[in-house]
């Protein structure tokens, strides 16, 4: 999208609190099809993948009808975001049936005068209606999120201390086990798993399409880091190049994101550079969302974290 409304970085604070990740989320624009996104100020030297996926849906939100919900959607990260300009987007109406509604969203920035697509994204949305129900059962063996540490905690203790640990202040997640050596989950179907509770710090409107963006806001938090927890580098480190290359999310049942989700995440494979991980996001015993992505996950030998 064109024009004045992408040449204004408005600069806001990086998102600390639950309404300031909801502010983060209320688009602004001269017409439905046509909105900006604001851009934190973030230690990360690009757009945190949950942010643009979240805003973008919540665009594609504003052109649909009020009786249809999201179900699916997949997107292509094409470019890293750049951190210090605001995103616009564009929805295009592909279709609009008698029970599902299709939209395709383009993210693009203006950085160094030059107008970039950064992002690409179609959903998919349906009327509620009953049908056949049947689901995985969750997991049995978990901690509660009570038990488990915070991320902050994790992170310092795995990692180290670091302010950056501080940009998703805004969310509750708690580190409930992983399969690597010495890990609470044993190796089993899958070599590679993770498991954390997340929720919002507190309560969000009662609006679905809020909770549905806020889920979308979290999924890509930890979804890749499943895919190193074999190997002997960690994830977030200077040996290790990495970035999210595509993201595809399912919603399943009714859910509020400000109540305790388990994000059960496992990675089939990795290889070439690229590792692929799968999540299943559970509440109250309940499936309600599914997720899947490819990234990046480059050895190097020496590089700036998270660049």
């Amino acid at each position: 999208m064109p024009g004045p409304l992408c040449e204004l970085w408005h600069s806001v604070d990086v998102p600390a609190t639950t309404q300031a990740v909801v502010d983060l989320l209320t688009l602004t624009g001269p017409d439905r099809d046509h909105c900006v996104g604001a851009h934190p100020r973030t230690l990360m030297q690009r757009t945190y993948g949950g942010q643009v996926l979240a805003q973008a849906l919540m665009a594609a939100h504003r052109t649909v009808p009020d009786d249809r919900q999201v179900h699916s959607l997949h997107a292509c990260f094409v470019r890293p975001g750049a951190p210090d300009a605001d995103i616009c987007f564009a929805t295009e109406n592909i279709r609009d049936g008698g029970s599902f509604s299709t939209r395709q969203v383009i993210g693009r920035q203006l950085v160094t005068d030059q107008d970039k697509e950064i992002f690409r994204m179609t959903a998919s949305f349906h009327i509620t209606e009953p049908g056949l129900d049947h689901a995985d059962p969750m997991p049995s063996d978990v901690p509660g999120p009570e038990d488990c540490p915070t991320f902050v905690e994790y992170m310092d203790a795995t990692i180290g201390p670091s302010p950056l640990w501080r940009e998703w202040d805004a969310l509750d997640v708690r580190f409930a086990g992983d399969s690597a050596p010495g890990g609470v989950i044993k190796p089993g179907r899958h070599v590679a798993s993770m498991r954390i509770w997340m929720r919002t710090r507190d309560m969000l409107p009662t609006d679905s399409r809020i909770h549905r963006a806020m889920l979308a806001y979290m999924s890509d938090l930890t979804l890749l880091s499943v895919s190193a927890v074999p190997h002997p580098v960690a994830f977030i480190s200077k040996q290790l190049q990495t970035a999210s290359l595509d993201h595809a999310m399912w919603f399943h049942r009714d859910f509020r994101a400000d109540e305790w989700l388990l994000y059960d995440m496992y990675s089939q494979s990795a290889s070439g550079g690229l590792g692929h991980g799968s999540g299943r996001i559970f509440q109250n015993k309940l499936l309600v969302s599914a997720t899947a992505q490819e990234g990046l996950i480059r050895p190097v030998e020496d590089r700036a974290v998270l660049s």
